[in-house]
This record gives structure tokens, C-alpha cells and sequence, in this order.
């Protein structure tokens, strides 16, 4: 936009809590998407001068501190967009998403950014839902991770002529995710780098067949999730970045437990079907990688059905949204 920006006042906070995410699901390759109970907090607060950014958690003592920080420079661009800026800002920030481990850590802050910066514009210049999600999605690259982080639940998302758009799904009551997330992370782009750039039409077909039966399993009947959850577009080519995680998958597969990569790995994911699974799958994971090289953690990271929740002070009285 051109002309001078209009500056958002000092004295604003506003607070966003954001969901870990688990895209791809197995065959929805970069347009499904699982919202899960594991949340990323973030508060900013408007001042006069100077960018400063506290983060505890994971992160800590590792991203930047200041004005550089991904959030506020993602923050004031989106801004800048709609035509605003703001001269000084604080953020404290409390991450429990692992970063570089599949489970939507960039997703989250692309997504808290951009409804960090939405909240401090006056309610008449908010942007729609729909809005937000274009905006966040054209910033994480694809909207696989940022539709769930948004909406909560089970998302499909796509891109509608040069606009990403989404539907949300309520999953099944009985789907209880379970993850296996290692030691070290994997880049994201280290791991697209392995893809062909061409698939043979009868795997895309087998794909697309097992994509459409995957949001039946996780909506309708959980019983069909392993067959759901079959893949062949991307897991096994990315085996050479995380060989532990492919065998992880393939022998809980061979157990009966639909397993899957998390995004773009290395975390493991079993999508159990009741708290019975949901221990098998945990024992399983255990004795598994009680030999790894590395250490995992396994822990259960139920559906989150709310998404993003933001809350908007002024004057000192806070409104949600």
C-alpha cells in the first residue's frame, strides 16, 4: 500500500495461544491436517520504541531476541500490508512445539503472527476468517499446518486459483493421537528435497484413493485407519533423512497401528482407536526405540477441537476471540 502507515498506539496487549499441528496424515499430502493439544502462547505487548522478544520453552536462548524475532517480523509485515505499523513492541512467548520435529512449530508462529497483528488493528480494518488463513498460509508456504493451527480439529485444505482455502471436519471422538517425537530435529526443506518431482499416475491414483478413505477413517469409521493411512507419495522417499522414523513406522504398521510420519518428520505418529490402543501403541513405540541412538519421547497429544484462541486488551479489560 502506498502513502504514510498509520501507527498502532503503545499500551495494546494482546495474548494468542496456537495448537501443534500433524500434517499429511499419511496420504493427504500437503492438504491435510491435525490439530493437537499441545500450545504455543504468545503475548505482545505495543510501545513507544524498541523490539524485544522473551521466549522460555523451546527456543530458548536460541531464536533472536529482538526485532528479528519470526513473530514480530512476520507481525509488522502483516501490518504494513494492511496498511499500519507500530513503533516498539514486546513479546513474551512460552513454546512447547518442538521446533524441526513435523508438528507445526513455523505453522504456529505464522498463524500467531498474523492473529497477533489482526487483533491490534481497529475492529472495523479485522480481517475475516477466511482472510487470515490466506494471509498465514502464503506466509508458512502451504496451508496444511496453518488451517488446523486456526480452526482446530481435521482440515482439508487447498489452493482455489492463486487463494488457500479450507474445510474444517470434526474428528471422531474415539481417534487418540499418539507421537513418538526424537532427539534431533529435521529441516523441512531437507526433507522435500527428496521428493521425485514426477510420480507414476497409478501411485497418484492409489493415493488419492487412500486420501478420501483417510477423512471416512478419522471422521466415521476409525476401524479403516490403517488402510487410511497408507502413503506412497512422500514417507518412503524421505527415508534417508530419518531412516529411524521410516522403520518406526513400518514396524508399528506391521503391528496393526496406523502410523504415520508427522509432516515432514521426524516425530512419529499412531492415530489409536480408544485407550486400549493408545497403550498398545505406546508400549509398542517404547520397545521399539528402546535401542535408538538417539532419546524419543512418546507421549499422547489428544485433538485439539478449538484451534487459535486470542484475547485482546484495551484499557485493561480483556475480550476474547
Amino acid at each position: 500500500m502506498g502513502g504514510a502507515l498509520n501507527c498502532v498506539p503503545a499500551g495494546l496487549t494482546v495474548s494468542v495461544s496456537v495448537p501443534a499441528t500433524s500434517a499429511n496424515l499419511g496420504p493427504g499430502f500437503d492438504s491435510m491436517g491435525l490439530a493437537l493439544d499441545l500450545r504455543d502462547e504468545v503475548t505482545v505487548t505495543t510501545q513507544a520504541e524498541g523490539f524485544v522478544a522473551e521466549v522460555s520453552g523451546e527456543g530458548a536462548g536460541q531464536v533472536p531476541g529482538d526485532g528479528s524475532h519470526l513473530v514480530i517480523a512476520t507481525l509488522r509485515a502483516h501490518l504494513r500490508e494492511r496498511g499500519w505499523d507500530v513503533a516498539g513492541l514486546t513479546l513474551a512467548a512460552t513454546n512447547r512445539i518442538p521446533h524441526g520435529r513435523g508438528l507445526g512449530s513455523s505453522a504456529a508462529a505464522h498463524a500467531s503472527a498474523v492473529l497477533l497483528a489482526d487483533a491490534l488493528l481497529p475492529e472495523g480494518e479485522r480481517g475475516t476468517d477466511a482472510e487470515l488463513l490466506d494471509a498465514a498460509s502464503r506466509l508458512e508456504g502451504h496451508p496444511d499446518n496453518v488451517a488446523p493451527a486456526l480452526a482446530g480439529g481435521l482440515t482439508v485444505s487447498w489452493d482455489d486459483g492463486g487463494r488457500y482455502r479450507s474445510a474444517f471436519i470434526q474428528p471422531h471422538s474415539a481417534v487418540r493421537p499418539v507421537v513418538a517425537i526424537p532427539e534431533h530435529p529435521l529441516s523441512t526443506e531437507t526433507a522435500r528435497g527428496l521428493l521425485p518431482a514426477q510420480v507414476p499416475h497409478r501411485v497418484a491414483a492409489a493415493n488419492s484413493g487412500r486420501a478420501g478413505l483417510l477423512v471416512h477413517a478419522v471422521t466415521q469409521d476409525p476401524s479403516l485407519l490403517l488402510p487410511g493411512t497408507r502413503d506412497w507419495l512422500h514417507q518412503d522417499y524421505r527415508e534417508p533423512a530419518m531412516p529411524e522414523s521410516v522403520a518406526l513406522v513400518h514396524a508399528l504398521r506391521d503391528q496393526g497401528l496406523a502410523a504415520v510420519v508427522s509432516g515432514a518428520g521426524p516425530t512419529v505418529m499412531v492415530l489409536a482407536v480408544g485407550p486400549e490402543q493408545e497403550q498398545s501403541a505406546q508400549a509398542a513405540m517404547r520397545d521399539r526405540l528402546a535401542d535408538s541412538g538417539q532419546s524419543w519421547r512418546v507421549s499422547i497429544l489428544p485433538v485439539d477441537s478449538v484451534g487459535a484462541k486470542v484475547r485482546v486488551h484495551r484499557s485493561g479489560q480483556p475480550t476474547s476471540g
